[in-house]
């Protein structure tokens, strides 16, 4: 790499970090920026995976405030997430690289939906609730380990607009906070990307230098994007996923 490449990819890392932090959907800009630099598509996407783990993991230690009181609930969600992004991880190696293009783009727009519509959904259950002399699971039940081991496998093949899915499906599930739910998407994103990683590792070739790069760079934004997404309100960060997830609609349609 350049100079001039390497200061892109330094800077796509720091973006990646802090968005990935406060929405999702940093690899919509360090995959392209990585691809500039004359990477195959295979070695960008395990060079990225790799990279971004400092900065899901510094994202997540910038949300440890929302996180407390959370550990049984996302050791359970972890352990779906970990066998999803393994999955993910092998079909990426084992798949044409046209088999997600289809789906992702409809994927994301589902998603996007479920987050426009989750407050009306979550009044509607919740009175439903009510008249049933029911209670929320506070771990969303087997519905959202399911959901989110599926959204994993993605997320271990892509990862691209991964915490919006993950946001989606525990926002319909869980009754909490859109800031709790992040911070747990934080590190759902942390167990998918590492446990890819380690996986490619053993089977795949690295660039080192945009690992570097991206790794450095994703874990100053990991601690820019916590200080700036937890002061969001709910409908702030709502509109703010809503936002990213659409431009990642066109960026993947178009690509």
């Amino acid at each position: 790499m350049s100079i001039w490449e390497m200061l892109a990819v330094f800077g796509a890392g720091i973006s990646a970090g802090a968005i990935n932090t406060v929405v999702g959907s940093g690899t919509l800009i360090t995959f392209p920026v990585l691809l500039a630099t004359g990477l195959p598509p295979v070695t960008a996407t395990v060079s990225n995976a790799l990279g971004l783990i400092p900065g899901s993991i510094s994202g997540a230690i910038g949300y440890r405030k929302e996180l407390a009181g959370q550990g049984r609930r996302v050791l359970r969600l972890s352990i779906g997430a970990l066998i999803g992004g393994l999955t993910g991880a092998t079909l990426l190696l084992t798949l044409p690289s046209t088999a997600f293009e289809t789906i992702v783009p409809i994927l994301v727009a589902l998603a996007l939906t479920l987050v426009i519509l989750q407050p009306r959904i979550s009044k509607a259950v919740q009175r439903r609730r009510e008249l049933n002399g029911t209670t929320a699971r506070s771990d969303g039940g087997p519905l959202l380990v399911v959901g989110l081991m599926l959204a994993s496998v993605y997320g271990g093949y892509f990862t691209a607009a991964q915490g919006i899915i993950y946001l989606s499906l525990m926002g319909m599930l869980l009754d909490d906070t859109m800031q709790r739910l992040n911070a747990v998407k934080n590190v759902l994103a942390a167990v998918v990307n590492s446990v890819a990683a380690l996986f490619f590792l053993f089977v795949a070739d690295f660039d080192w230098t945009a690992v570097a790069l991206i790794a450095v760079g994703s874990a100053l934004g990991g601690q820019i994007g916590a200080k700036a997404g937890r002061r969001l309100s709910a409908t702030v960060l709502r509109g703010l996923i809503v936002a990213v997830g659409t431009a990642a609609i066109v960026q993947l349609v178009l690509r």
